[in-house]
């Protein structure tokens, strides 16, 4: 008897080129480098050239990810791409992806759950895969954040950043009582009565314009590290294990107090959550991916790890995905 696995074969990130500095910031807008950092962490963020979309970025981080899998696009067929900054209404910044890596067969989509977003992503490949209707897919989280900020309002620009990061999965036939490989568990969440406390004031039919990102801050504090907790608590108790049997946790790089205060609840110590968000900011669906492929291109995460990936965006959306990482 055997079971399928979908088993992570390759990671890829990508940043653009240009570095914006808080101390940058401090001469368009009433704040300061020190004054971000304690409230945030963050310390720079990256932001997309003119002329440069975010399924430019998907696409070099897909290429990565398939050079880090020695695989071709020959050997994808399902690609999706979560992200909240697609390029155009229509079609889907998953096909553009396609067309831009060569690719012609197979499916191609994109998954809206803002910061969250890649983690749906995964779980939705995950159950493609199993149900036998893909057998490798391209799962990238792309984000070009800073096009839909407002530049006057200080509460909310400081935050984001652009990139963009995706991993090669591929569906394996495992033998009763093989190593535990792949993903393990997952569990995703919405309540869409909270909507007002994390959201974009515009889009296609309501204004007709992308809008800009609007936030209560403390609100979103106030929820995010009991979310957060609910998940993880849930796909530990899923899988059969406990926080301390974790080798690492990969969060949603929106807040280094969050981030510090989920870990700490969760009772994972800091040294083994990936930290980014302080050279990053928040990249939204792309944020843990490219935390991801940090932490593996460094020689942290290794075959055998027990990794722990969780998001927090809008909606409000939330999730988390248990993965035995393998070579």
């Amino acid at each position: 008897m055997t079971i399928t696995r979908t088993l992570v074969r390759g990671v890829g990130g990508y940043l653009p080129q240009r570095i914006l500095t808080n101390q940058e910031l401090e001469k368009t807008v009433d704040t300061s480098h020190e004054w971000i950092v304690q409230r945030t962490g963050i310390e720079q963020r990256h932001v997309a050239a003119e002329g440069e979309f975010t399924s430019d970025l998907a696409t070099h981080a897909a290429k990565r990810a398939l050079a880090s899998a020695k695989m071709s696009i020959e050997d994808i067929d399902l690609i999706i791409v979560a992200t909240t900054t697609p390029d155009l209404t229509f079609p889907a910044t998953a096909a553009l992806v396609q067309n831009k890596l060569g690719m012609s067969h197979g499916i191609a989509f994109d998954m809206q759950a803002v910061c969250s977003g890649f983690v749906y992503a995964m779980a939705t490949a995950d159950s493609y895969l199993k149900n036998g209707l893909a057998k490798r897919a391209l799962v990238i989280g792309a984000e070009t954040a800073t096009r839909i900020l407002d530049w006057e309002d200080r509460t909310t620009c400081v935050l984001f950043g652009d990139g963009a990061g995706a991993v090669v999965v591929e569906a394996v036939q495992l033998d009763e009582g093989a190593p535990e490989q792949g993903i393990l568990a997952s569990r995703l969440r919405s309540d869409g009565t909270q909507w007002e406390k994390l959201y974009t004031d515009g889009g296609v039919s309501t204004t007709g314009t992308n809008g800009h990102v609007r936030m209560q801050g403390k609100e979103v504090f106030r929820h995010a590290v009991g979310m957060i907790t609910d998940v993880v608590d849930g796909v530990l108790a899923d899988a059969g294990y406990t926080a301390d049997q974790l080798d690492w946790f990969v969060p949603h790089q929106a807040n280094r107090r969050i981030i510090d205060g989920a870990g700490k609840k969760v009772g994972i110590p800091p040294e083994k959550v990936i930290i980014t968000v302080n050279k990053h900011a928040n990249t939204s669906a792309a944020s843990v991916p490219m935390a991801l492929n940090e932490a593996v291109a460094d020689g942290r995460i290794k075959p055998g790890d027990l990794v722990m990936l969780e998001a927090m965006g809008g909606g409000f959306t939330w999730g988390a995905t248990l993965i035995r990482w393998t070579d």
